[in-house]
């Protein structure tokens, strides 16, 4: 077994790592900085990340003696070989992740699903901890949104025809104050400026509606 000691991971010299997803102080001890680089174990923790293709968080790689101690790890630890991670199941699916870690050579597990993570060792073959649930499927997919195509939207078409016919209703009041004041030669077509003005209104109200009972039909069927 190939192993390297540094008293702090810092003192690791440079274009010496390997492991490109994962850093020295990820793999290093908790409570004091000290990294053994276990070669073996970390080609199996890299094989691993490659072959599920998503980020393992590390919770625990190394630890020397003295911290193993104080977090109540197993006298014989494998963490103190840096032989051991434990790995969060946060962005992976437990079922998936132990026959991935099985597939590249990991031979101890232990399961802890009320902390949420997977230990995981270079062996001897052996398991504990009680599995997690199975879970319905790996990630809830996203549920989509029933919504209409806006451009097919009763309540845009319905605002649209009313805004259209208030601009509409607005310019044929501006056109006949001017032509009533200006344009004297034609002052016999002012009342049919007025009959249009309240077409054009008749039509804004009309839209009005029709937006307002899209909104109603639109909540009483659940799409609001």
């Amino acid at each position: 077994m190939t192993t390297t000691f540094y008293d702090h991971w810092r003192d690791m010299p440079e274009g010496t790592w390997h492991w490109p997803n994962f850093s020295p102080a990820e793999i290093a001890c908790r409570g004091t900085g000290n990294l053994l680089i276990n070669e073996p174990a970390l080609d199996k923790l890299q094989a691993l990340r490659n072959r599920l293709g998503k980020p393992l968080i590390v919770r625990s790689a190394y630890r020397s003696p003295e911290h193993n101690r104080a977090v109540g790890g197993a006298k014989r630890s494998k963490h103190m070989d840096g032989a051991a991670f434990d790995i969060a199941m946060t962005n992976h699916d437990p079922v998936a992740f132990e026959a991935a870690a099985r597939a590249v050579g990991f031979e101890g597990f232990g399961f802890y699903p009320r902390s949420g993570f997977i230990h995981v060792d270079l062996g001897p073959t052996r398991e504990w901890g009680k599995r997690f649930p199975v879970r319905g499927s790996a990630f809830a997919a996203e549920t989509p949104i029933a919504r209409e195509v806006l451009a097919d939207s009763r309540t845009m078409k319905g605002g649209g025809a009313a805004g259209v016919a208030t601009l509409g209703a607005a310019g044929v009041e501006v056109a006949q104050s001017v032509l009533a004041e200006t344009q004297s030669a034609i002052l016999p077509l002012v009342p049919y400026l007025d009959t249009l003005r309240w077409v054009f209104i008749a039509a804004a109200l009309g839209g009005i509606a029709i937006t307002v009972y899209a909104r109603w039909d639109d909540w009483r069927k659940g799409r609001r």
